[in-house]
């Protein structure tokens, strides 16, 4: 599989927001069965995370943990995400769109504090979305 990442414009996005961009070289109906079996979701969220319907609650092995927000297949899976109990609560949202005869994936972060390692999220999210491109 061939996954190929995209830069974007930083400037024209918020301050409290990171976004990674990706395409993969495959069909979205398959991206999407990746990011829906067990593998996918741990891939994209964290050992241990289960994907259910909107409202059900997901926690990784690492601690981190959120809510369900919207699910719509082969289009985008939003998430209410914590680092852990005593963090804020942010979001992350996973667009995916046919492009040409791959799919782009885009994944926003939300509504990040001041506080928070804009940097390491970028690398947690790009390493996230090239594990499930992977499995």
């Amino acid at each position: 599989m061939t996954v190929e990442n995209v830069e974007t414009d930083t400037d024209s996005k918020p301050a409290d927001v990171i976004e990674v961009v990706q395409h993969v070289q495959r069909p979205i109906g398959e991206v999407w069965g990746r990011l829906t079996q067990k593998e996918g979701i741990e891939a994209f969220l964290g050992e241990g995370a289960t994907l259910g319907d909107k409202g059900d609650a997901w926690h990784a092995g690492d601690g981190t943990y959120g809510v369900t927000r919207s699910y719509h297949p082969e289009q985008q899976v939003r998430v209410s995400w914590h680092a852990d109990a005593d963090a804020p609560p942010t979001l992350v949202d996973l667009q995916m769109s046919q492009e040409g005869e791959g799919t782009l994936l885009t994944l926003r972060h939300e509504n990040l504090t001041q506080d928070m390692d804009r940097e390491a999220l970028e690398r947690r999210w790009d390493a996230a979305m090239h594990r499930l491109t992977q499995v």
